[in-house]
């Protein structure tokens, strides 16, 4: 595969041949950054752990220079760091057996530039060769600029796509804000629950982060509990671990709809919903 960028890397866990093992990808996750798949898709992770008919393969689309850094790491240059990131992101693809890892290397500014094409270009031409029925990204919703850049330039490089070729699915997922606020009717539950240990192993992988400063894998491991015992509060718990999605699906279904009209529905729905709790509670 040709990319914008003559760093970007396509990395295949078990050594399988190109493009079968591109095209067996039925899951398809595309984050900012390395962890963020691991973060925001593990419902896809496991759903093609061990199954011979399903394949997830992530995508990663920037190249990780910025992230913050101490203990070891303290003194590691950008240069280091992304290094340092690409590997960790490689192990990850190992442990969770996916199909395929690609490493798309941009810099921050280029996803959150709309004028520039390379982002649009590439993950483009990462579903043309995957065709994926799944798709996960971040949610338009996420305050993280990076994250909302890369949904952005995914949906355009979605509807570049001729409708049948597009993913059935397009699920924007939870890093840098929770989405438990929206309505209950608007949330897409993922349960997590199994294979905790793989979910550990997959966060632990990134120890640049973890030992580096920002503890993801308690965080992430806390947050899936937490939805599981919050999501309902009049049932008892049926799972262990639950991750929550916005189903952007309408974004490539409906070309004329855009993501700040499909956000602010939700928003205005979670507004009207508290509102009208509070007037029947005659608040």
């Amino acid at each position: 595969m040709k990319f914008s960028l003559s760093s970007a890397e396509v990395f295949i866990p078990d050594g399988a041949a190109h493009p079968g093992a591109l095209s067996r990808t039925t899951h398809l996750a595309v984050g900012a950054h390395q962890d963020d798949l691991e973060i925001m898709a593990f419902e896809g992770i496991l759903a093609c752990f061990q199954q011979a008919d399903k394949w997830f393969s992530g995508v990663v689309v920037t190249n990780g220079g910025g992230s913050p850094r101490s203990d070891v790491y303290a003194d590691y240059t950008d240069e280091q760091m992304m290094a340092v990131r690409r590997t960790e992101q490689k192990k990850a693809a190992t442990v969770g057996e996916y199909g395929a890892q690609f490493l798309l290397n941009h810099p921050s500014g280029a996803v959150k530039d709309a004028s520039r094409a390379q982002v649009v270009d590439d993950l483009h031409a990462v579903l043309d060769a995957t065709r994926p029925e799944i798709v996960y990204t971040h949610n338009p919703a996420d305050k993280h600029d990076t994250h909302v850049g890369v949904m952005l330039r995914l949906v355009a490089a979605i509807r570049r796509l001729p409708v049948e070729a597009r993913p059935k699915k397009l699920y924007g997922c939870e890093v840098w804000r929770d989405l438990d606020w929206l309505h209950d009717a608007d949330k897409v539950a993922f349960d997590v629950s199994s294979h905790e240990n793989l979910q550990a192993a997959l966060l632990g992988v990134f120890d640049s982060q973890v030992s580096g400063g920002k503890r993801y894998d308690l965080a992430t491991l806390g947050r899936r509990r937490a939805h599981a015992t919050y999501h309902a509060s009049h049932d008892v718990d049926v799972s262990t671990g639950i991750t929550f999605a916005m189903d952007l699906t309408p974004l490539i279904e409906d070309e004329t709809l855009n993501a700040q009209e499909l956000v602010g529905r939700h928003i205005s729905r979670f507004a009207d919903d508290v509102s009208a709790r509070l007037e029947n509670l005659g608040g």
